[in-house]
């Protein structure tokens, strides 16, 4: 018997795909966790670098897991359970900015390009504005909110640099990721 419901059909994932989004999950969790820079109403971090360097190196349903899992881990281990439900949604629409204006038809990209910086920078700008309207609507007032402003533009613009510096090295070394690979 023989139906297209019996046929065998290739894996979402394989091993080596779920192990490489593993691993910048726990990148994403570990410098979202560790560098905690203390901004009203949560904290700034070094996570999002992996994460817009990811959205190079990677498969998009790669990247977006592990931003949005990595990020939401460590605010529920952080002491932020209250953030986890925005922060899903934030960092799965950061992912998809990058990827929008970087690479939506797969193409090459180079790391000096416009495309990049801009793809950075959406991508900055949707995390300060979303943070803002979450924060104002978790504590009633879009003044709570505004208090993160500073605090989420600095976050944005150290990783938007943290990005480039991490994103330069990959290129430096022979790597093929599981999902997008490096011939440059």
């Amino acid at each position: 018997m023989h139906s297209s419901s019996m046929e065998q059909k290739a894996p979402v994932f394989s091993a080596a795909n779920l192990c490489y989004a593993a691993v910048l999950t726990a990148l994403v969790f570990i410098l979202t966790f560790v560098p905690r820079i203390p901004i009203p109403l949560g904290y700034a971090h070094l996570g999002d670098a992996v994460i817009f360097a990811s959205v190079l190196f990677s498969s998009r349903r790669q990247a977006a897991a592990a931003a949005s899992i990595g990020s939401a881990l460590s605010d529920l281990i952080g002491g932020f359970p209250i953030w986890i439900v925005p922060t899903l949604i934030i960092k799965f629409v950061m992912v998809e900015a990058v990827f929008w204006v970087v690479r939506p038809d797969k193409e090459p990209w180079k790391l000096t390009s416009l495309k990049v910086f801009l793809g950075f920078l959406l991508s900055a700008v949707w995390m300060v504005v979303s943070y803002t309207a979450a924060g104002g609507l978790l504590y009633g007032s879009l003044e709570a909110g505004l208090t993160m402003v500073p605090g989420l533009i600095g976050e944005g613009v150290v990783n938007m640099a943290a990005a480039y510096a991490i994103a330069a090295c990959f290129m430096r070394v022979p790597f093929r990721g599981y999902g997008y690979n490096l011939k440059r």
